[in-house]
């Protein structure tokens, strides 16, 4: 169970007192309270240890719900066994992609992925070795709402959570980005608001940065500027060359993209405003 209210005096104790009372077992809890913005955020994981507890989500759900209603809580309970499901977007770039696939096929990453979309056919191969269904949908200025369409419905068909954009080099519009609000996942280098646009690792380099990072973040109608949910760097120095810097960058944001997608699927990212909280 994840969900955020206005903070008030008693809400732990009901959480888990209702769990007490319904033969519930803990495994897990966290807490914050945004002193700030006067928000309560809470993830807490727990199973049934006696013949009390509810049989079934749904009925979980209802046991919670005079809880969630007297607290007005933003919440969401789901059974941890169910994978959340996920399409990715890709571009032409292969690293976010094969390093999600493989965590994926190995066992590593408790997600189900149901498609990947792509507006170039450069990665039908991988996509397809992985026994992932490839959809190639080009698109232009002249067909981005028909592409666009295409992309929902790809997720529709394959009843999926989440929309993962690894390295996808297309701007989402204001429509899609509001439709797929908390439900889509961007990764990109972290030089901006510096170097905007083509070859950032080249104009880096010609101003010798010292730090190569990337983001991983919600998606939202302000381009790259959603709730971050993940961050890393690593130094560099006089020594590297472009090529050093571009394979430095990749490997972190495979790396960065890989912990976001693993955090938002096992429901540790709640959204606060304009930053995340994170229940690692």
């Amino acid at each position: 169970m994840t969900f955020s209210c206005n903070d008030a005096v008693g809400i732990v104790a009901a959480v888990t007192g209702l769990l007490a009372e319904a033969d519930g077992f803990i495994l897990d809890s966290q807490q914050y309270a945004n002193l700030e913005s006067g928000r309560f955020f809470m993830r807490v994981a727990f199973r049934a240890a006696g013949p009390r507890f509810p049989e079934g989500l749904a009925a979980v759900q209802a046991a919670f719900a005079p809880i969630v209603e007297r607290f007005a809580m933003d919440a969401r309970i789901r059974d941890a066994a169910q994978k959340p499901r996920f399409v990715i977007a890709v571009s032409q770039g292969s690293h976010c992609l094969n390093d999600l696939l493989h965590r994926w096929s190995t066992g590593n990453l408790a997600i189900d992925v149901v498609g990947v979309v792509s507006n170039h056919e450069h990665l039908r191969r991988l996509s397809e070795w992985h026994g992932v269904p490839f959809h190639h949908l080009s698109v232009s200025d002249a067909n981005r709402a028909e592409q666009e369409a295409a992309i929902l419905d790809v997720m529709a068909r394959g009843k999926a959570d989440y929309l993962v954009l690894a390295r996808y080099m297309q701007v989402l519009s204001t429509d899609l980005s509001a439709r797929l609000i908390g439900r889509c996942i961007n990764i990109h280098h972290s030089f901006l608001p510096g170097f905007k646009g083509a070859r950032p690792y080249h104009r880096a380099h010609e101003r010798g940065v010292k730090l190569i990072g990337a983001t991983a973040h919600f998606v939202t109608g302000d381009l790259d500027e959603g709730p971050i949910i993940e961050q890393a760097v690593e130094r560099v120095d006089h020594r590297h060359s472009v090529d050093d810097l571009i394979r430095t960058g990749r490997d972190i944001e495979a790396q960065v993209l890989a912990r976001a997608v693993r955090w938002v699927a096992e429901q540790r990212v709640l959204i606060d405003g304009c930053k995340t909280v994170v229940f690692r």
